[in-house]
């Protein structure tokens, strides 16, 4: 084992499962419960779609109530999302606007938000400011400033936090960690990681090859009336107005569109890049160089990619990771040099490469790895993340996915969508959350948000 994979680091540590110990997070009385055996009282943002996943893995056992969860406050802008949310948890509160839940919080000890993300931001901070426990969907975010005030919140609020990365918690991702950070191909200085989604705005090549995606090219000039059940001011949040139209509602189709999403890269990469930046300890890159056709001021690309340079993070090497969607692929899939699996994650070493996805992994060349003993397991097994962050709520133990952790991966992908947006290679002042060569890609690290909507 390397020294760097001796070193427990920081990230490591709040990596670590939730079995591994005893952390420290809010003073007793601020957004926990009193012990691990009683009920935690939620607020859930969201309750429609993965927000309705959420408030069954979290809510729920075996069809019914968890004895140990009490579900406190419901939200959601759409109406029949909230009445089929109430109809299993009819004692909850029920609220359209998450601005109106915060008015009170006395008895809510934890808030799940599972909103679009371009209001993520606006549901989460108020919370952490409030002091409760935060379990928010991926992205963290819509933008890089928001990404940064949700980690700094986070570390004034000391509560227990969790971006919904599912596949973080999974056995592979971890035995991936454990054999990198072993040194089991040597030092890596290089890491690949893409994606067969082309969900964005399409070449014309890849209209015909995905027919089941929705093609969308421009803005629709025509008004659509919304659905009676939704809120549709609501649902826009902070995000400029524009009239309601079917390519925008319902999901996923909205996050095509930078008001409310950040394509492929932002959405998937919060799973796909989640692996390189554990297991390579990453932070923030020195620079971004991204590629692919003429970015649209609207609609985010459905191919594109971007390459990010990192310095050298203690005795780790410098390195690069560069992220491919759609038609893009490293040169050495495209040339046969590995197995091309649709999606996956390639490190390369002095000593070999390691090919992962979300469920299994590989080093390659296999001839030379046929005798290679696996190290010891020093991750421990983790019980999902949903019931980390439950079990972190009552007790202070660190989950696998903290914002001090999600919040920077977050920045990073957002990153890559500046990038591409700028139209060039990029030089990032993390201190300063500013690009130094190009001015006008600062515009894509925060936005100013509609009237009546606000995080400070």
């Amino acid at each position: 084992m390397t020294s760097a994979s001796r070193t427990m680091s920081r990230r490591r540590f709040l990596s670590t499962s939730v079995a591994a110990g005893a952390g420290v997070l809010a003073a007793p009385g601020v957004g926990r419960a009193a012990g691990a055996n009683d009920r935690l009282n939620i607020a859930f943002i969201g309750v429609g779609g993965r927000g309705g996943g959420n408030l069954k893995q979290l809510a729920m056992t075996g069809g019914h109530a968890r004895d140990d969860v009490r579900v406190v406050a419901l939200c959601d802008v759409n109406r029949n999302n909230l009445d089929s949310a109430a109809g299993l948890f009819p004692q909850a509160r029920k609220y359209v606007d998450f601005r109106e839940l915060y008015t009170f919080t006395e008895d809510i000890d934890a808030v799940v938000v599972s909103t679009t993300e371009h209001t993520h931001a606006y549901a989460t901070i108020p919370a952490l400011r409030a002091g409760k426990h935060v379990y928010c969907e991926k992205p963290l975010t819509h933008n890089v400033a928001e990404a940064r005030m949700i980690t700094q919140a986070a570390v004034e609020a000391g509560v227990a936090t969790q971006m919904g990365t599912q596949i973080h918690g999974m056995p592979n991702y971890r035995r991936v960690v454990e054999h990198i950070q072993s040194g089991a191909i040597g030092p890596v200085r290089e890491a690949h990681v893409w994606v067969g989604r082309a969900w964005g705005r399409q070449s014309a090549e890849e209209a015909e090859r995905h027919k089941d995606v929705v093609h969308v090219m421009e803005r629709p000039t025509e008004e659509m009336k919304p659905p009676a059940s939704l809120d549709w001011d609501l649902w826009l949040g902070p995000a400029p107005y524009r009239p309601f139209h079917e390519v925008y509602f319902p999901g996923p189709k909205w996050y095509r569109w930078w008001d409310f999403g950040n394509g492929t890269m932002s959405d998937l990469g919060s799973h796909w890049v989640d692996l390189p930046f554990w297991a390579l300890e990453l932070d923030a890159p020195l620079s971004i160089e991204a590629s692919g056709p003429e970015p649209h001021p609207e609609i985010a690309p459905a191919s594109m990619s971007a390459r990010y340079e990192y310095g050298p993070r203690g005795d780790l090497p410098a390195c690069t990771l560069t992220w491919y969607q759609g038609s893009h692929k490293p040169d050495i899939w495209k040339a046969g040099g590995i197995p091309q699996w649709d999606s996956g994650v390639l490190f390369v070493g002095e000593k070999g490469m390691l090919l992962s996805d979300y469920g299994k992994f590989v080093l390659l060349p296999e001839e030379d790895f046929k005798d290679h003993a696996p190290p010891a397991p020093f991750l421990p097994v983790s019980p999902g993340q949903h019931e980390e962050w439950i079990i972190a709520c009552k007790t202070g133990t660190p989950t696998s996915s903290p914002f001090s952790y999600a919040g920077p991966l977050t920045e990073a992908n957002h990153l890559g969508n500046v990038a591409f947006r700028a139209g060039g290679k990029i030089d990032w002042d993390s201190e300063a959350l500013r690009v130094t060569n190009n001015e006008a890609a600062n515009q894509f690290i925060a936005r100013k948000p509609r009237d009546g909507w606000s995080l400070s």
